[in-house]
């Protein structure tokens, strides 16, 4: 893959916003402050500690382990003066950054895991320079958000990418490149170092970023940088995934090959970022789960070793037997899970989305084009006359008009569109990237989508119409989500008041906002 065809698809998500996140307000003056030729140790003072929490975790951070400082630290500007104007800008951006870009509970993509393996390489790089011997202010910030592309990447496919991820499991950093390169034109390391560019993050941070997988090609002077990237991710993985004991064979490896740190250095180096990464965690106020040092876990391993009176043959049976139960609930465990997300998220009649999906996804496209300001329209349809199916033929049969109904619809839609049960006999559609006038083709199509519906029920034939009402939501707009919900159900009632079957888009009126 040439880098100029990465370069210009990079830039064009970047140019047209695409699900991309901002750079933090705050993150945004810190680096103006830094950047500034008139730069005052006053004004970064002024601009951390306008923010009560960020100045807390400052200074925790200044008074923890991590810097060991022979005097409590009781102020910013004292912080500034000991540990350095580059050592606090980059202290700050990293707490600003993390905690903006933090994610939703509710989201398949575990936010939580992934700041835990970013914080826990943090504390790595910072402790693999300290034992090269090595001044680097802005170790700790780029190691944290060396991964950040994984993230804005699930940020801008969604499911989609989660899936790549999940193909990568077990395999390795090149092979996850690789996927991405073929599915996108670009990697994580490439979109993570541009964006961050763009933000004014300077290129002492941006480069090794982009090759942290392929440290071999970075160019100088961030090679070593990005070889230390490397490393740190490979200390966050034992801590923070599988397969701990291949990693280590592995770090001691590379310890040595790269930096020429012996087995018994690389071991004590372990045992460090447990401890210290524990500790950071926790300033940033993020679970660090059961992570120990790493000699912890081997003397665990070896007592528990100790108990075992089993001859080797029992041993080798024992083995079996539970790799076959581990089998076993896997598959149960993943048939239960996929249970549970269709009954949150499915009517349990139709198969479309619910109530309550519906409205969580209606919140983040409105968010979506309030921050990005793409178009974004809504549908609102009901079946006409449905009481009379139901008297007439049984709600048996009404079922199966919705069952009917639902189908067709979810065929005539787009791959990116929202089709939602709202209630009843009553459905929505959220259209994401649709203005006015692709609204009313849309809402037109579904009625003669509807309208070609036949349902087969005890020999009789039913046919139903819809009626729709619509209306387009843009980025001057300031109506609540209600408000909106409320202005394509107003054209769903002219609708009706005009005879039915037809479609009313309803413009949202500046003077009701």
């Amino acid at each position: 893959m040439a880098a100029n065809t990465a370069s210009d698809e990079i830039e064009r998500l970047i140019k047209e916003q695409i699900n991309l996140p901002s750079p933090p307000a705050i993150a945004v003056k810190i680096l103006n402050i830094v950047q500034s030729r008139e730069c005052s140790i006053e004004e970064l003072e002024s601009i951390i500690s306008a923010d009560p929490a960020l100045t807390s975790k400052m200074l925790r951070t200044a008074n923890s382990a991590f810097y060991c400082l022979p005097n409590e630290v009781s102020n910013v500007g004292r912080a500034l003066s000991i540990l350095g104007t580059n050592v606090i800008k980059n202290i700050a951006l990293s707490f600003v950054i993390a905690g903006d870009l933090r994610g939703d509970k509710a989201s398949f993509f575990d936010f939580d895991y992934f700041w835990r393996r970013s914080v826990t390489a943090a504390v790595a790089a910072e402790l693999v320079t300290g034992l090269l011997r090595q001044k680097n202010d802005d170790i700790f910030v780029t190691a944290l958000l060396h991964d950040i592309g994984v993230l804005v990447l699930y940020l801008i496919k969604g499911n989609e990418y989660l899936g790549l991820l999940k193909r990568c499991i077990g395999k390795g950093d090149i092979d996850l490149i690789t996927e991405e390169r073929q599915a996108y034109q670009f990697d994580h390391q490439q979109l993570g170092g541009t964006l961050l560019a763009s933000w004014g993050i300077p290129t002492s941070i941006t480069e090794p970023i982009s090759y942290h997988h392929q440290p071999e090609f970075t160019p100088e002077p961030s090679r070593q940088t990005a070889h230390v990237l490397n490393t740190a991710g490979l200390l966050a993985a034992i801590y923070t995934g599988t397969e701990t004991s291949k990693h280590v064979k592995e770090l001691e490896s590379k310890m040595f090959e790269t930096f020429e740190i012996q087995p018994e250095q690389t071991r004590e180096l372990l045992d460090d970022v447990a401890r210290k990464s524990i500790e950071m965690l926790q300033i940033f106020e993020i679970d660090p789960g059961e992570m120990k040092p790493y000699s912890q876990m081997l003397q665990e391993a070896n007592e528990e070793l100790g108990k075992l009176n089993f001859s080797y043959e029992q041993l080798v049976l024992e083995l079996k037997e539970a790799k076959e139960k581990a089998e076993k609930y896997a598959g149960e465990l993943r048939e239960a899970n996929s249970r549970l997300e269709q009954l949150a998220f499915r009517d349990g009649l139709t198969g479309l989305f619910n109530h309550r999906y519906f409205q969580e996804t209606l919140a983040r496209e409105i968010t979506r084009t309030k921050r990005y300001g793409r178009p974004l329209s809504l549908v609102i349809f009901d079946i006409d006359f449905f009481k009379k199916v139901n008297d007439t033929y049984g709600h048996p049969a009404g079922d199966q008009v919705l069952i009917n109904l639902a189908k067709a619809i979810g065929i005539a839609v787009r791959p990116s569109d929202i089709v939602a049960r709202y209630g009843g006999e009553e459905f929505t559609v959220i259209l994401p990237e649709t203005d006015r006038t692709g609204l009313k083709v849309f809402a037109e199509r579904l009625r003669h989508c509807a309208a070609a519906v036949t349902t087969i029920f005890n020999k009789s034939s039913i046919k139903v119409t819809v009626s729709c009402g619509g209306a387009q939501y843009s980025q001057e707009d300031t109506i609540t989500q209600q408000e909106f919900i409320e202005a394509a159900d107003k054209g769903l009632y002219l609708s009706k008041e005009n005879g039915r079957n037809r479609v009313t888009i309803v413009d949202i009126d500046p003077k009701a906002q």
